[in-house]
């Protein structure tokens, strides 16, 4: 009897994949792999690349240059087999007004190919997970923002994909319906499911994921643990956490941002009420005392210090520094 092919190291590999529209170059030699059973984190600012890359996973676009395979098969060479293998869930997704949630699901279960029975069983299984056995009678255009999110997030489960591709899935939700999404999110991830998540906003996705993609101008700029980020370069035994200090300003602040961008490990952080916010990236209280003694050598005020947990805002910031890329506003 023959033994199956082992499956690929990977569940996606993205091979040094660019995306041309006419002038515009959205995805710039972007390689990266996503290993089974993580939970990735696609950060970027508004137009760097995300739903471009997302859309191309998903056999939705096809990359200009490069390659783009989802547990071996080809997304160009390869879609039909693609499609049996990821859940995709758009920034905007379509309602049909005329419809209630259990015929919205009933249908998508149809055209999954699923026979009456089963069909009638994946989608109550579906609707217990989801949280939508209450609403199945109501109709879609009496849905809030959340239960319409938990409604794609359940159509997307239909067929039980390996891969699940979501497109800023926490968009426009209020905080209860972020908390169910999140709920949702961990128990996807306890099954041993694979989620790939992009989001405009860094702290939204540092408690959910334990990977991290952050693109620039359609460039890679970071790939690694979230952990990883918030302790630098992981020379400190406590590398996630930090000092801040708060201190008082006479006149502009830019000296004070010229005194942390001169001095290794300190950044500039924020403008309060009459003083700045800097941070060391560092628990090494010495660290902190030789950077307190230059701050006093320079005139300048210190209020207030305290060590608290590094913010992934201010080490991806710290990292774009490093790598010398300017930070978007």
């Amino acid at each position: 009897m023959n033994e199956p092919p082992p499956l690929p190291k990977a569940l996606v590999e993205v091979r040094d994949v660019d995306r041309v529209f006419e002038n515009v170059h959205a995805v710039r030699g972007l390689s990266f792999e996503i290993q089974r059973g993580q939970v990735v984190g696609f950060i970027g600012a508004n137009g760097a690349g995300k739903t471009t890359t997302m859309r191309m996973m998903a056999t939705l676009d096809l990359p200009t240059r490069g390659r783009i395979f989802i547990n071996g098969e080809d997304v160009v060479q390869e879609p039909e087999k693609v499609r049996r293998l990821i859940g995709w869930m758009p920034d905007n997704y379509g309602t049909y007004s005329y419809m209630t949630v259990f015929e919205y699901l009933d249908f998508f279960a149809r055209s999954y190919g699923f026979k009456k029975a089963e069909r009638t069983a994946r989608v109550k299984e579906v609707m217990d997970f989801a949280d939508l056995t209450v609403l199945a009678d109501r109709p879609m255009d009496k849905l809030s923002k959340g239960m319409g999110q938990r409604l794609c997030f359940g159509r997307m489960l239909l067929p039980d994909p390996e891969l699940l591709i979501l497109d800023e899935p926490a968009a426009g939700l209020d905080p209860k319906a972020r908390l169910e999404f999140k709920n949702l999110v961990r128990l996807l991830a306890q099954r041993g499911k694979t989620l790939f998540i992009s989001s405009h906003i860094l702290s939204e996705l540092g408690e959910m994921c334990d990977t991290l993609l952050f693109i620039d101008g359609g460039k890679l700029v970071y790939h690694g643990a979230s952990e990883t980020l918030k302790r630098g370069n992981g020379t400190d035994v406590h590398g996630a956490l930090q000092f801040v200090v708060d201190v008082t300003v006479l006149g502009s602040s830019e000296g004070l941002k010229e005194w942390a961008a001169l001095n290794e490990g300190w950044s500039f952080v924020e403008e309060r009420r009459g003083g700045v916010r800097l941070a060391l990236a560092s628990d090494d209280e010495m660290r902190l005392a030789a950077g307190l003694r230059k701050m006093g050598l320079g005139g300048i005020s210190v209020v207030e210090f305290r060590r608290e947990e590094r913010r992934l805002e201010d080490a991806f910031v710290e990292m774009l520094r490093k790598e010398g890329v300017k930070p978007k506003e």
